[in-house]
């Protein structure tokens, strides 16, 4: 893939090693999904003395309008102000981020907190079904400006879906997809292989796969659409920007989100150390991640092992160590956060610090009685989105966030990425006991009756 020399008129945005003790800087054109002089992660970085950065928070968002003005219409492109690294006839967009921030009085019962202070940022609504699509419109127009050929990805699922709808929605690109063998939801993997992706099962989970595509890409010139790729993030940060303006331009005290691979934690804690470098931003929400315990390495390394950002000077030697002798497989329900070996641990540390955030992980039964109490809102949500909800309940209950507190969840993917433990859970079938779980506390059991109108009438009346 040879680099294309992008405009001058984005000069002052750059790529920039999150080591501080590197912090190499390189040009927009280069394709790098970590840092070639000493191997840690790329941020999107900002000359902003050099930029026409918003004065006022409200001021960060363009108006949305009709189709016909196609960026605006983007929930990741009306912010285009504070991720200023692409020429506006660059922006790739399919229509993500057409999110809302919903209220959640059942929600916030269940949790114990008051019914107007809990919100819910669902970006299920996406076009592909996930939170990933805002990220893919970062990455895909970074591709763009690059002149790539081919993107590929290592998926649980929710990114192969969004980088397969890309790729045949723009028609730029083909689209090469890793998963790991039985690592995948069905309904993901459906998505992949209908728009068209080249999918590779590799002999594994997703840990294996990740590392394969990040062999494959180098060796065969591919661009790389996971979240190593600091574009990616930038599309991501944008979900904060929403939740931001759902609240009326006022800060949440917390904001929860689901970790995984700990790309969205790592654009978030971004998006809020941005505004306040801007002074947009006075007061910083803090943020709480959340793991299912089956896939539970940050809650070990950060609250046991007491690992930290330290400024950027975090203990690498041991987090070396720790994934050097981890021998464990990832095992949980919510696939979309089935992932040991996050690559995005070092971002997420940060993000932890410039928050003062917090890391937790719930049981599967905790996830599937979250994510049945968030259906009760009328949002259908994927088992790994309800970690959130699971998460504040917890914390809630622990003390540590304050019953008056205003929060906002995000849920990352839509009911249907994952019907099987939808229909589980609510049948008490027993198709959940591979992972252990027994019936739920709020199963939705349909009712079986004759084919005799009598005996349907009884069963409809007991039923009201």
């Amino acid at each position: 893939m040879s680099p294309r020399r992008t405009r001058r008129a984005h000069d002052a945005a750059f790529q920039r090693c999150v080591n501080p003790d590197c912090s190499k800087t390189f040009d927009l054109g280069q394709v790098l999904s970590s840092c070639p002089s000493c191997g840690e992660l790329l941020d999107v970085a900002y000359d902003w003395d050099r930029l026409e950065p918003p004065r006022r928070l409200q001021d960060i968002s363009r108006a949305r309008r009709g189709v016909r003005e196609r960026l605006d219409g983007s929930g990741v492109w009306r912010f285009r102000a504070l991720l200023p690294f692409a020429p506006e006839d660059s922006c790739v967009t399919i229509g993500e981020g057409r999110t809302l921030l919903r209220p959640a009085p059942r929600v916030a019962e269940y949790v114990g907190l008051r019914p107007d202070r809990v919100f819910l940022q669902y970006e299920g609504m996406n076009p592909s079904g996930s939170f990933k699509d805002n990220g893919m419109a970062g990455a895909f127009t970074h591709a763009r400006m690059v002149g790539a050929k081919v993107a590929a990805c290592a998926s649980t699922g929710n990114t192969s879906a969004s980088l397969a709808a890309f790729a045949a929605a723009t028609g730029d690109m083909k689209a090469v997809v890793f998963i790991g063998s039985g690592k995948i939801a069905m309904g993901k993997l459906s998505q992949a292989l209908e728009y068209g992706a080249r999918t590779f099962e590799i002999e594994g989970d997703f840990d294996d796969a990740m590392a394969r595509v990040l062999e494959v890409s180098r060796e065969a010139g591919i661009y790389l659409v996971n979240s190593v790729n600091p574009f990616r993030l930038e599309g991501q940060k944008t979900i904060m920007y929403r939740i931001l303006e759902g609240l009326g331009w006022h800060a949440p005290d917390w904001v929860l989100c689901p970790g995984g691979n700990l790309g969205n934690s790592s654009a978030f804690g971004k998006a809020f150390a941005e505004l306040a470098e801007l002074g947009l931003l006075k007061r910083l929400p803090r943020l709480a991640v959340i793991n299912a315990t089956g896939a539970r390495t940050l809650s070990r390394l950060v609250n046991q092992e007491g690992l930290r950002w330290n400024g950027g000077r975090y203990d690498r030697a041991r987090v070396n160590e720790f994934f050097r002798t981890l021998a464990e497989r990832a095992h949980t329900i919510a696939s979309a956060i089935e992932i040991n070996r996050p690559v995005n641990l070092s971002k997420c540390l940060r993000a932890l610090e410039v928050t003062n955030g917090v890391v937790r992980d719930c049981s599967d039964e905790e996830i599937l009685d979250a994510k049945a109490v968030v259906g009760l809102e009328g949002i259908g949500c994927e088992p790994a989105s309800a970690a959130s909800v699971a998460g504040l309940k917890r914390l809630v209950g622990e003390g540590a966030i304050d019953r008056d507190a205003v929060v906002a969840c995000v849920l990352t993917g839509h009911l249907l990425k994952a019907p099987e433990a939808t229909i589980g859970y609510h049948s008490c079938d027993g198709s959940l006991a591979r992972y252990g779980l027994g019936p739920g506390r709020f199963p939705n059991r349909p009712v079986r009756v004759p084919n005799d109108l009598e005996k349907i009438l009884e069963a409809v009346r007991a039923a009201q």
